[in-house]
């Protein structure tokens, strides 16, 4: 495994507009090196839009991205993308391919060293038989799994993820945050999750912001949430997990 240290990652006054309307507006946000953020707010809001700033899936129209100091824009984006780990919503697996070869795809194109594909699939707990199996032979949560451990198979330090759970059942949702924490810590990663999910982000992360309209409204730790410390737009999706306990607990009378 790579001794790299985890990466700082900071977006700096970063704009960015679609057709004349700006998805990003001005937004700077430091991600200190191993630290786990959770960006969270409704649709539209800009999240997604941020997170693919980082790995140049998109480029801002003002402002810049930095990686451990260096702008990104001027990296070579094949050898930046080597060092970040990317997991999105629709997996995206390639059919074709078998488990194995999905997990080992990205070190070999890169010429990198060789995955052992059957520790890959046993930290993100499959079965090592499974790289054997076709992606269509998979659940939609080992499906996920598997597109986890594709995503850090070359030992990168920096996880994004967009959405990841947002097509699994309840119970394999919990199951992979999880499984996603326990990376995080073990492999000492920088990362950083996009959810809709208040009650996850507030359970995964070290820190939770909230996006409205392109901008960062509040900015805080999971604790400082709970206890209201965080401003109006967090207390906003707090109701929703809150309001969801108290009606378990009026069942439960």
């Amino acid at each position: 495994m790579s001794t790299d240290a985890a990466p700082q990652l900071c977006f700096e006054q970063v704009t960015r507009r679609y057709h004349g309307v700006s998805a990003l507006d001005a937004v700077s946000l430091t991600v200190e090196a191993g630290s786990f953020i959770a960006l969270v707010g409704p649709s539209g809001s800009g999240k997604s839009s941020l997170l693919r700033l980082a790995n140049r899936l998109d480029r801002p129209d003002e402002g810049c991205v930095l990686l451990d100091g260096r702008d990104v824009a001027g990296m070579d984006a094949v050898r930046l993308r080597r060092r970040i780990g990317y997991v999105f919503q629709n997996i995206g697996l390639f059919p074709h391919m078998t488990v194995g070869e999905n997990v080992a795809i990205s070190p070999r194109v890169a010429g990198g060293a060789a995955v052992d594909v059957a520790a890959a699939l046993t930290e993100v707990a499959l079965p090592p038989d499974f790289a054997t199996r076709l992606p269509a032979q998979l659940s939609g949560g080992q499906q996920q799994r598997v597109g986890i451990a594709r995503a850090l198979a070359g030992d990168a330090r920096l996880l994004l993820m967009d959405e990841p759970f947002g097509a699994l059942d309840p119970v394999t949702r919990d199951q992979l945050g999880r499984i996603i924490r326990r990376l995080h810590e073990q492999r000492g990663l920088t990362t950083i999750l996009v959810t809709h999910d208040m009650a996850e982000a507030l359970l995964l992360a070290d820190r939770v912001v909230v996006m409205t309209a392109g901008r960062i409204v509040a900015d805080a730790t999971p604790r400082e949430m709970v206890r209201g410390q965080a401003g109006r737009a967090a207390e906003a999706l707090l109701a929703v997990p809150r309001g969801q306990a108290a009606r378990l607990a009026e069942l439960g009378r």
